[in-house]
């Protein structure tokens, strides 16, 4: 016995709907809107941790060179990390206030008190961007050395 003419050789194959397809694209354009700003929030929280593990490591290079030459160094170049560059491709940023020249410059919390009393590193974090007050904010995403490095952290983070 032969196959039928309403059933052909092969069984009729199901295959997916138009409806079926679209709640599929749908779903995965949900899933996707849902996971890409967790992705974006891991990657700067992983940013931000570079940016301290690179100032203190930056920052006893600094102390080092004190301890060898009796005075801080005028710049990163000093220490030999004058190319070095932050997590956003920024150089790090680094101000002398041994000297006393440099006081006017330094960075200064909510009260406008400097945070450190022998010098300042910091990167300007995110948006490339800083003021003098950690407050400001151009400087809230700072990731600042303060207390004469006692703390590395987010500008926003820091509260004496």
């Amino acid at each position: 016995m032969g196959p039928t003419a309403k059933s052909g050789i092969f069984p009729r194959a199901r295959g997916f709907t138009v409806i079926e397809l679209m709640l599929g694209v749908a779903i995965m354009a949900v899933l996707a809107g849902i996971a890409y700003p967790s992705y974006q929030n891991y990657q700067e929280r992983v940013r931000v941790t570079q940016a301290v593990v690179d100032i203190q490591g930056i920052s006893a290079a600094v102390q080092a060179f004190q301890a060898d030459n009796r005075t801080y160094p005028d710049s990163l170049a000093d220490v030999g990390r004058a190319a070095m560059r932050d997590p956003w491709g920024n150089a790090y940023q680094y101000t002398n206030l041994w000297d006393g020249a440099s006081k006017g410059r330094a960075r200064k919390n909510k009260n406008l008190v400097p945070i450190n009393s022998d010098f300042d590193l910091y990167s300007m974090g995110k948006d490339g961007a800083s003021k003098g007050p950690l407050t400001a904010k151009a400087s809230r995403d700072d990731i600042v050395r303060a207390n004469d490095g006692r703390f590395v952290g987010l500008a926003s983070d820091y509260d004496p």
